[in-house]
């Protein structure tokens, strides 16, 4: 174990100075020994405490492990805690990067050079930069983990410089923003789609409403996750609201709650579900956008996702006059700056207005 101590001892010109004398010990016997002097105690004092914190840090990491990535990975798979909490996206990426070859590197191990290997195997296979970014930003945050929850030996701080050179290479890079929003006859066409499949795919003894589930997801901008997750108990009927729980938020995972007005048909929408569940849409989100994007494919409508229908909805809100704030409090959005996006793409020439006013 390592300690530290301080000798006084006073020049001939009167002034005194601190010696600081750092040892560690094992076994009785001094395997680490060095001193420096200062001017004052507290100097002294403070070099002594970083030294001994060095050598006892030093130490741990010699008593560390190190595993392969892979063995890392499925440890991090069979931890519950860790698991439960980690979103349906993430725990896909992990179980891909398991079957990957960069699971054969030992996490103490692993170079820049093994995450652009990765990077260009993924893209040979057809994945996108903003695809790729997310098996580089999810096996890190694994790799950070590896130290504090099992003592195992990661040397996670390779992707500070990984990172910036993997970018510059055009391997990896943040999604683009989309701007698509379906149009009129879009919609008719997919509700017409819609409703053959409800008549003629009843989905066995689970017979899903498409269309009440895609007017209501534009109306209230929801994602389809939290669509599925709502409960007839957060139902305010009086107020016309309804509680969204865990609501999505980078920053919280868990108990972002949030009061939610339900406008236009959406309230009526509601009241039409059969009260047979706790939930008020008991369907597998996963079926119901399975189910979007067969009609969708059948009708030869490129390029539109389920989620650009909560961008639908709230242009909608936008061209119905709600301000950001107020258009933020049904979407659920923290950052009011992705809400002004869609705004300024609605109504480009309002900027000249707030020019005009500001002079």
């Amino acid at each position: 174990m390592a300690s530290y101590n301080i000798e006084k001892r006073r020049l001939a010109s009167g002034d005194y100075r601190y010696k600081c004398v750092v040892r560690e010990k094992s076994k009785g016997k001094i395997i680490h020994n060095e001193s420096k002097t200062f001017s004052k105690r507290v100097l002294a004092e403070s070099w002594g405490k970083k030294q001994v914190n060095d050598i006892e840090q030093s130490r741990v990491t010699e008593t560390k492990q190190a595993v392969t990535l892979g063995t890392l990975m499925n440890m991090y798979y069979e931890n519950h805690d860790l698991w439960n909490a980690t979103g349906r996206t993430k725990q896909f990426v992990i179980k891909m990067l398991i079957d990957c070859d960069i699971a054969s590197v030992l996490s103490n191990e692993l170079r820049t050079s093994d995450l652009i290997e990765h990077c260009k195997n993924r893209r040979s296979a057809g994945a996108g930069p903003a695809t790729i970014y997310h098996d580089i930003a999810y096996l890190r945050s694994v790799m950070k983990k590896a130290g504090p929850v099992w003592n195992i030996d990661a040397n996670h701080k390779i992707f500070e410089d990984a990172v910036p050179v993997l970018i510059e290479m055009g391997l990896v890079g943040k999604s683009q923003k989309r701007t698509r929003r379906p149009t009129d006859n879009e919609l008719d066409k997919l509700r017409e789609g819609l409703k053959e499949r409800m008549d003629y795919r009843p989905n066995g003894k689970v017979r899903i409403p498409f269309l009440d589930i895609l007017d209501f997801s534009i109306l209230t901008c929801m994602r389809i996750g939290e669509v599925c997750k709502l409960r007839w108990e957060d139902l305010n009927e009086d107020h016309k609201t309804i509680l969204v729980r865990d609501r999505k938020d980078p920053r919280k995972k868990e108990g972002n709650h949030m009061i939610v007005p339900l406008l236009a048909g959406s309230f009526d929408i509601v009241m039409q579900q059969p009260k047979n569940d706790d939930l008020i849409f008991p369907y597998n989100s996963r079926s119901v956008t399975a189910g979007f994007q067969r009609v969708r494919n059948s009708l030869g409508i490129e390029d539109l996702r389920y989620h650009d229908l909560r961008r639908e909805g709230a242009s909608r809100l936008f061209e119905k006059g709600y301000s950001i704030e107020e258009v933020a409090q049904v979407t659920g959005h923290r950052n009011l700056n992705i809400l002004w996006q869609v705004y300024t793409q609605l109504f480009p020439h309002k900027l000249h207005d707030k020019f005009s006013s500001d002079e």
